[in-house]
């Protein structure tokens, strides 16, 4: 019963949160965002029939190394963070 009640919570807390998820877009390293890029330019050229745009990708801050992902919230590991697709394609980096 606790577990729901926290639950339930969190959720509340996540609605009533006026942050937006594109504010903290301009938070990422810029070296994050050319390997963002880089994994989803060397997909499309593996797979140029590619006609669903990605959400964004999924890095680790450490190693750069990440995952295309097309639906849905990602589960990130602590050492990940989320790469918009919107970052990938502006010419900001």
């Amino acid at each position: 019963m606790a577990y729901a009640t926290q639950t339930q919570m969190n959720r509340s807390a996540a609605q009533n949160n006026p942050t937006n998820d594109s504010d903290f877009t301009s938070l990422l390293d810029p070296a994050l965002v050319r390997s963002a890029r880089q994994i989803y330019v060397t997909y499309y050229e593996a797979h140029p029939t590619l006609t669903q745009r990605p959400l964004g990708v999924a890095i680790n801050r450490f190693t750069h190394r990440g995952k295309l992902i097309f639906a849905g919230k990602p589960i990130l590991l602590p050492q990940e963070c989320f790469v918009p697709f919107s970052q990938i394609e502006s010419d900001a980096y």
